[in-house]
């Protein structure tokens, strides 16, 4: 795994990639002190690119702990790799399906400007909305069992 970790295509900034290939892979110390992690406007610059803007809450962590970023930066590389066997749009989408089912309205508008930017059709994401909607119903109802069978026994 680590093998092909490292052969990776590089997607965006290659420092970003390193650092994001670097986190994935639990490199040797010697090896982690010749990376250079990018800097925190580095990290803005390909979010902006991505999704449009920067999440107010991801610019107000790297105010306190730069390593607040970073460590979402491992995460993001370690949930997403560039060699995934997911398409960036899907991505996205279970993001946004994800990111509504969570109520997490951040990570909502972040994956709604990140649609745009991807140029995803409204269909795809609407679909993706109506799908939440169903699954959250359908959460109520399976949450419900206990109701319906003191209902039915009385």
């Amino acid at each position: 795994m680590q093998e092909d970790l490292s052969q990776s295509k590089v997607v965006t900034n290659e420092r970003t990639m390193k650092v994001m290939k670097e986190t994935r892979t639990e490199p040797k110390a010697s090896n982690h002190m010749n990376q250079q992690k990018p800097t925190v406007e580095e990290v803005f610059g390909m979010m902006r690119k991505m999704m449009g803007s920067v999440p107010s809450a991801i610019e107000q962590a790297a105010k306190v702990d730069e390593g607040l970023l970073y460590e979402h930066l491992r995460s993001r590389g370690y949930a997403m790799p560039p060699e995934g066997a997911l398409d960036e749009e899907t991505r996205t989408l279970i993001y946004l399906a994800s990111a509504l089912a969570a109520s997490s309205q951040a990570c909502i508008q972040a994956m709604a400007n990140k649609a745009k930017m991807q140029n995803i059709p409204s269909v795809k994401v609407l679909e993706t909305v109506r799908i939440v909607r169903f699954a959250l119903a359908t959460k109520v109802i399976g949450e419900a069992e206990p109701v319906f069978m003191a209902l039915g026994t009385t």
